[in-house]
């Protein structure tokens, strides 16, 4: 049985090795055709590095991580038919996404050395305004790999190295009423996966700590976005908006009242996510494969669906391209404090005066008869 399990390893290392060595000649016959900048080429090289000290890590340490006593597959989810597969390793190199800001590393991930020492660049506080939350990330609802810090805001994931799948939730259930919130890339993204989004107390955040997936978005009872731009729903993925990096600001609006849940990206609307989700609480949750990423809780706000919340709304939606949407309105100072302090989150969205209906509410498009 060890000789057994001694093989697949070294069958796994082995065509581990073919895909990265594939994988990294295809990158660098790439560059070579590109303008040889010393920047672009330190990147990609320590990205390979970075590759290579992550599959080592993945497959050291114990000869049976990831398998049965039989030699098998141990993730109840794969399909029958891969059961023997080994697991899936992510590729170390970051996604450069649309930053919220254009502080120095956050538009591009600044590593040097390998997997265990990563240069990270002065954190940066743009967009962190608020001082007081609705609520902050769950110490008793998180998965073993993460790690709370900044007054349990800003959560961290796979400290040294990643095995798996790694999730946390919110310690407040969103029942009634209006929330909304915010999420800042902390650190590079990469990986096979790091989500924002929402989920019921069904949701079991330690289900895959020992493969890598899209955690959030599984089942019937999560939402997900993902970094790559896919809304993640059922096991169904489809493309929603474009790819967010380090420094990217995700914000998510759940209005329990009309049961609509919309994403905004860098406090720009992206769209609806998903409607009818009326009578049912969830939970504000994150999830990431990537070692040593990290991610900010910046803002969670609450509010009861009131009339003065809709006509705010509504204010917005009438001034879509306004920065400050009580900047040049004749309002007394007083009530302009009162609506800044109360339903400044409001205010501030970026709100599309003509947004498209999700797929399940658009008009029939059937060619109707003109005779009557």
């Amino acid at each position: 049985m060890g000789l057994e399990v001694l093989w697949r390893a070294v069958h796994t290392v082995c065509l581990d090795f073919i895909d990265a060595l594939s994988y990294w000649t295809e990158v660098l016959s790439t560059m070579a055709r590109r303008p040889r900048s010393s920047r672009a080429w330190h990147f990609v090289l320590s990205a390979a590095r970075r590759d290579a000290d992550a599959r080592a890590v993945a497959l050291a340490g114990t000869a049976n991580w990831g398998y049965d006593s039989d030699g098998q597959h141990s993730d109840s989810d794969s399909d029958p038919e891969f059961a023997s597969l080994p697991l899936p390793i992510p590729s170390a190199v970051p996604v450069t996404g649309e930053s919220y800001c254009d502080c120095d590393g956050q538009s591009e991930a600044a590593f040097c050395g390998s997997l265990h020492s990563t240069h990270r660049a002065k954190d940066c506080r743009c967009g962190e305004e608020d001082e007081h939350f609705d609520w902050v990330w769950d110490d008793l609802n998180r998965s073993s790999a993460t790690l709370l810090s900044c007054d349990s805001r800003k959560v961290s994931f796979h400290a040294e190295y990643s095995c798996g799948t790694a999730a946390i939730r919110g310690t407040k259930e969103l029942g009634e009423g209006q929330h909304f919130w915010e999420i800042k890339m902390t650190s590079p993204v990469y990986g096979t996966d790091m989500m924002v989004g929402i989920g019921t107390s069904d949701v079991e955040l330690d289900k895959h700590q020992h493969s890598f997936c899209s955690l959030l978005g599984r089942d019937e009872d999560s939402w997900g976005l993902s970094y790559t731009g896919l809304l993640h729903h059922r096991g169904d993925k489809r493309s929603f908006s474009s790819r967010f990096g380090q420094g990217s600001i995700i914000g998510v609006h759940l209005d329990a009242w009309h049961g609509r849940l919309t994403f905004f990206k860098n406090r720009k609307c992206i769209g609806v996510a998903a409607t009818r989700l009326q009578n049912r609480k969830f939970y504000p949750m994150v999830c990431s494969t990537a070692a040593k990423s990290s991610m900010k809780l910046i803002r969670s706000c609450a509010s009861a669906t009131s009339l003065q919340f809709l006509c705010c709304y509504r204010l917005r939606q009438l001034r879509p391209s306004s920065g400050d949407t009580l900047e040049g309105l004749p309002l007394p100072p007083g009530l302009k404090q009162v609506l800044r302090h109360q339903l400044g989150w409001v205010l501030s969205m970026s709100c599309s005066r003509h947004r498209p209906p999700p797929p399940e509410a658009r008009p029939c498009r059937r060619k109707r008869c003109h005779r009557t």
